[in-house]
């Protein structure tokens, strides 16, 4: 039996500090994505709000059940009968905010949730200064969630970083990995693009990764570039460049199964210790 095929779509934005805008574009590209024959389509990290500001953030942002953007989300999915990765939405959660992620099925129903695992703490040659765990709690588990083609890894942005991560998705049985983002221009314009295609050739696994895009309301400027790569690596769809709107590639399950027999590289992973010798800066001979 051939395996199965699925069109997926990623959902490109530039959202602001207006949820109701954010909500109301967002739905829109799903809309059009499954007018344009996709099944499975994700949105971008971050998809109902952009806001590096603590207080502004938390004046706006609401818990699960109440939040606005995740209810419209899972009617679009209803009404246009395609499955929905909201890449992450900001969700109220205790005296932080988690970085959340979902995964709807055609009927509306949240199949799966993941926490951001990895946390953004950075200072960048540019002057940017990110600190995302003094307003965000980090995730401490890893998630694969079904689909009717296949198994799916969740990962948000940072996450792509950390190789590891994404190889026990794989190992644990996903096919498809995913890293939505709101990836900076200067980290993006560096390293996404070589990012994907590696965790796609190290796993044998499609890569799917709905991006924001351009200069934000708060002041960020974000890469865009959203991507879907195959499991050999190959660029499949690029938004190429920062402006919102839509992609789509067919996902042909058969190049999973091809990749891994051709490079079996995860039958083959070893348990193994690290051993430090000889003293730094010591004399050889």
């Amino acid at each position: 039996m051939p395996e199965p095929r699925f069109v997926a779509a990623c959902v490109q934005m530039r959202s602001g500090r207006n949820p109701a805008a954010n909500r109301d574009a967002a739905v829109a590209g799903v809309r059009e994505a499954a007018s344009r024959g996709a099944q499975f389509v994700q949105t971008p990290e971050m998809t109902s709000l952009v806001e590096r500001d603590r207080a502004r953030l938390f004046a706006v942002v609401r818990g699960q059940d109440e939040d606005e953007t995740l209810a419209a989300l899972r009617d679009v999915a209803r009404e246009t009968g395609t499955v929905v990765q909201v890449g992450s939405l900001a969700i109220l959660a205790g005296e932080k905010v988690a970085n959340r992620a979902f995964l709807i099925d055609a009927n509306g129903a949240i199949v799966a949730a993941y926490d951001k695992l990895h946390l953004f703490d950075v200072d960048l040659p540019s002057g940017e200064r990110w600190r995302e765990s003094s307003t965000y709690t980090g995730g401490a588990c890893a998630v694969v969630a079904p689909t009717p083609w296949a198994e799916i890894g969740l990962g948000i942005c940072y996450d792509i970083r950390f190789p590891a991560l994404y190889r026990a998705l794989a190992e644990a049985g996903a096919s498809v990995l995913t890293a939505p983002a709101c990836f900076t221009k200067q980290t993006g314009e560096a390293h996404w693009h070589v990012l994907h295609r590696a965790r796609a050739i190290e796993t044998g696994s499609f890569m799917i990764s709905a991006a924001q895009g351009g200069k934000h309301e708060d002041g960020r400027e974000t890469y865009g570039h959203s991507l879907i790569v195959d499991p050999w690596g190959r660029v499949l769809a690029d938004a190429g460049g920062t402006e919102p709107g839509v992609i789509l590639a067919e996902i042909d399950l058969a190049a999973v199964a091809d990749a891994r027999a051709r490079i079996p590289s995860l039958q083959h992973g070893r348990p193994f210790t690290v051993e430090r010798v000889g003293t730094p800066g010591a004399a050889t001979t």
